[in-house]
C-alpha cells in the first residue's frame, strides 16, 4: 500500500513539474500579440468604464495593444460565447458580471456556453452599490414607507430595471421576497430610457437603480433617494442610510465586475495577469475614474474571485426560482 502511494505521489509531481516546463515558454513570451477585453455593454456602459482604463494601462505596462471590443446582446450572453469558444492563451478575456456569469444561465433556456466550464476566473476589478429612488410626487420619504404602504396596498407600485434577470430586477425580486410588498415589474432594453424618460417625468415611481446614471438626478432633485442597496453606506451619500438599516436586516446587493479568460488558459498566464491588473486597480487615476462612474474599484485572486461567483450563484439561484425569473 506505501509502495502504490509513494508511486501516486510521484506521478503526481512529475506531472506539475511537466506541466510548469510545458507553460514556462507560453509565460516567456506572454504577451507577445494584442490582447481583447471584450465587453457585454456598448460603450459608455458600466461594462465598458471597467475595461477601458485597465485597456490602457495593460498596454502601456506590456507594450502590446490591448483593445476594448463591445460585443452587445442577450444580456451579456453574446459577449460571453466569444471568449468562451476563444483559444485558451489568455489574448482574449471578458468583463463578467452577474449576468454573463450567472443568471443567463438560469433565465435563458439555451445557452451557447456553460457558464459554470466556460470560462476561468482572473481577478475581481470592481463593485457598485444601487440605489432605490423614487419620483419626488410619490408619497415615499423612505425604505420603511415603502414597505408600509407597499403591504397596505399591493401592486400599486411600478419599478423599471433594464430587463429581465438584470442586476437591477434581482435587486428589486430580492427585495420584494424579503419584505413581502408586491409590486409590478416594467423591463425595459437597457437603464437609460427609464431614468431620462420615465422616471424622472413620473410615468415610472421607482427603480433600484445603477449608480452612475442615477446620481445626477438625485443631486439636481429630480429623483428622490430611499436607500442604497450595499452593507455599508455609500461614501457619496453617508446621510442617507442602506436599506437593511430600513428595515430589511441583511439586504445586500451590489453589482460587481470581474475579468474572466477562457477556461484553459495556463495558470501562469491567469497569475500574470491578476499581478498587473491587482497594480493597475490600486493606481489612484484609476480608482478615481472608477469612483467617478459609481463604481468602487477592488481586486482579488483569482481563487478568491472564483469562490465569489460560486457564492453568488447559489444566492441568485434561489432568488430567480423564487422570482420566476425567465428571459422574454
Amino acid at each position: 500500500m506505501l509502495k502504490i502511494l509513494r508511486k501516486k505521489f510521484v506521478r503526481l509531481i512529475a506531472g506539475l513539474l511537466l506541466g510548469f516546463v510545458a507553460c514556462a515558454p507560453c509565460l516567456a513570451a506572454y504577451p507577445d500579440k494584442p490582447i481583447r477585453i471584450v465587453t457585454p455593454f456598448p460603450a459608455g456602459s458600466v461594462t465598458d468604464i471597467v475595461a477601458r482604463p485597465m485597456a490602457t494601462k495593460l498596454s502601456e505596462a506590456w507594450g502590446v495593444p490591448v483593445i476594448v471590443d463591445n460585443r452587445t446582446g442577450a444580456g451579456g450572453t453574446v459577449a460571453g460565447d466569444v471568449v468562451a469558444k476563444a483559444p485558451p492563451d489568455g489574448y482574449t478575456l471578458v468583463i463578467g458580471a452577474t449576468g454573463l456569469a450567472i443568471v443567463n444561465a438560469l433565465i435563458y433556456s439555451k445557452m451557447p456556453y456553460d457558464s459554470q466550464r466556460a470560462f476561468a476566473p482572473v481577478t475581481m476589478a470592481a463593485t457598485a452599490g444601487m440605489m432605490l429612488v423614487v419620483h419626488p410626487s410619490i408619497p415615499l420619504q423612505n425604505v420603511k414607507d415603502l414597505i408600509t404602504l407597499g403591504k397596505r396596498r399591493p401592486g400599486q407600485f411600478t419599478y423599471g430595471s433594464s430587463g429581465n434577470g438584470s442586476t437591477p430586477h434581482l435587486g428589486a425580486v430580492l427585495f420584494t421576497s424579503m419584505t413581502g410588498v408586491q409590486m409590478i415589474h416594467v423591463p425595459y432594453k437597457g437603464g437609460s430610457p427609464q431614468y431620462t424618460i420615465d422616471l424622472i417625468t413620473g410615468r415610472l415611481e421607482l427603480a433600484f437603480a445603477s449608480m452612475a446614471p442615477v446620481i445626477p438626478h438625485v443631486k439636481s432633485g429630480r429623483l428622490r433617494l430611499l436607500g442604497t442597496s450595499s452593507n455599508k453606506r455609500d461614501p457619496q451619500f453617508p446621510e442617507v442610510p442602506t436599506i437593511a438599516e430600513s428595515g430589511v436586516p441583511g439586504y445586500d446587493m451590489r453589482s460587481w465586475y470581474g475579468v474572466l479568460a477562457t477556461a484553459g488558459t495556463p495558470p501562469a498566464v491567469i497569475e500574470k495577469l491578476n499581478g498587473e491588473l491587482a497594480r493597475i486597480l490600486a493606481l489612484p487615476d484609476v480608482r478615481t475614474l472608477y469612483l467617478v462612474g459609481g463604481l468602487h474599484a477592488t481586486s482579488s485572486s483569482a481563487a478568491e474571485f472564483a469562490a465569489y461567483i460560486a457564492s453568488e450563484r447559489e444566492k441568485w439561484t434561489k432568488v430567480a426560482k423564487a422570482g420566476g425569473i425567465r428571459a422574454e
